[in-house]
């Protein structure tokens, strides 16, 4: 077993993660740990601060929300981490799709390969936004669109994505230039600046809200009561046993819809020739597993309950860029310890360089969004939100699959 952070601002982003995860009390730690638990403390109630000035500042106008003449629906979350947002963006970007709707997916493209910081300032805000998709093809690949924003152009045809900080710029782009009438706001629960008319938040079911505190010394972007700006709460990675945390999301957010969804596996698939594989061959299958994701071990868990035999890992900042010898040196270790597999995550699959023949497969896993409560499936949930809110007229509602298929 191995932790494999490639530099020391890696190593650092790691150890604060893990320093976060704690719980409130602060108590039991060396005194150095405790000083900087407090700072981090000290520095979250001003963050608090901030973001309540701010929200503040827009509710009553003084910074400007701008609409688009279009619908705008919000994806996003009230925590750092993983929640499993991206696979309900896709499904629900298909499933409004599917109900005749020109739709566009909107993203910061969260660690894309930036401008030097003199051409940003000069040429960000004259410039276009950049086009994962247009709908037809994919014309950018994660390096510069984002793992996320490019993973989702992928699985996407016809779906447009737009990648830029400013999403007003790239919403009226997508309104202008391809003429679409839905946006998908991904990760648009804190980004006020664009008008939204649905919020749709996910929590994860595995760990909702950290130990309650706001970033750093917590993973809450928000105060918990600003869930009540929601319409739609999904629990997601759920096990069915949540009643509980539904009662408290209740409390916090009584006008909201709640939506519960577990992300079930469906297939292996060949990272470099897409060969599909069925879950059974983990089935007492010795491997290695490889990532670089905010929180590895729910997935090496999900390998373990599917039978797996996990010989090694080899753990990753979020959204390490693999390097080629990374990946080679991974599957040279696991031939030399006897594994039959490098198994490895989707997002984690749209940032390997290309390998040919490597002496180890290397799988990742594809997964299925599955509704457990609030919907029979996800088309009714999309057609049940869309037709609510006025969205789609022509929504279909039956019973189509719920996957995130390519």
């Amino acid at each position: 077993m191995s932790n494999k952070p490639a530099n020391r601002s890696e190593r650092f982003e790691r150890f604060l993660l893990r320093l976060i995860q704690t719980p409130g009390a602060d108590q039991g730690h060396p005194w150095p740990i405790r000083l900087l638990l407090l700072l981090l403390k000290g520095a979250s109630q001003l963050f608090r601060t901030i973001v309540q000035l701010r929200l503040f500042f827009y509710e009553t106008g003084i910074l400007h929300r701008y609409p688009l003449g279009c619908q705008v629906i919000s994806v996003g979350n009230i925590t750092v981490g993983g929640t499993g947002k991206t696979p309900v963006v896709e499904v629900f970007a298909r499933e409004l799709q599917k109900a005749g709707r020109k739709v566009a997916i909107l993203s910061r493209g969260y660690r894309k390969k930036e401008l030097p910081w003199y051409e940003r300032l000069v040429r960000e805000p004259i410039n276009p936004p950049r086009v994962v998709s247009d709908g037809h093809h994919v014309l950018l690949d994660s390096e510069m669109g984002g793992d996320e924003p490019y993973m989702l152009a992928v699985n996407l045809p016809g779906v447009v994505v737009l990648v830029d900080r400013n999403r007003v710029k790239s919403g009226r782009y997508a309104v202008r230039k391809f003429g679409c009438d839905t946006l998908v706001l991904d990760d648009g629960f804190q980004y006020q600046k664009l008008k939204h008319r649905l919020e749709l938040v996910l929590v994860d079911s595995t760990n909702p809200f950290g130990n309650g505190n706001l970033l750093p010394r917590g993973i809450l972007r928000e105060p918990l009561r600003n869930l009540q700006r929601a319409n739609f709460i999904f629990l997601t990675k759920s096990d069915g046993r949540t009643a509980e945390l539904r009662r408290r999301v209740g409390e916090l957010c009584p006008r909201a819809e709640i939506i519960e969804c577990r992300h079930e596996p469906r297939c292996l698939r060949d990272a470099f020739s897409a060969e599909e594989k069925p879950l059974s061959y983990l089935q007492g299958l010795p491997i290695l597993v490889f990532s670089g994701i905010a929180m590895p071990q729910g997935f090496e868990s999900s390998l373990r309950n599917m039978g797996a035999r996990i010989l090694e890992y080899e753990r990753f900042a979020d959204h390490h860029r693999f390097a080629a010898q990374e990946v080679i040196d991974a599957i040279n270790r696991a031939d030399e310890i006897g594994a039959k597999a490098v198994i490895i995550t989707e997002k984690d699959a749209v940032r390997l360089p290309r390998l040919e023949h490597p002496a180890v497969p290397v799988l990742y896993l594809r997964v299925d969004i599955q509704i457990l409560e609030g919907a029979e499936n996800f088309a009714q949930a999309v057609a049940h939100i869309c037709m609510q809110n006025g969205l789609a007229k022509n929504a279909v509602v039956g019973p189509s699959p719920t996957r995130a298929t390519p």
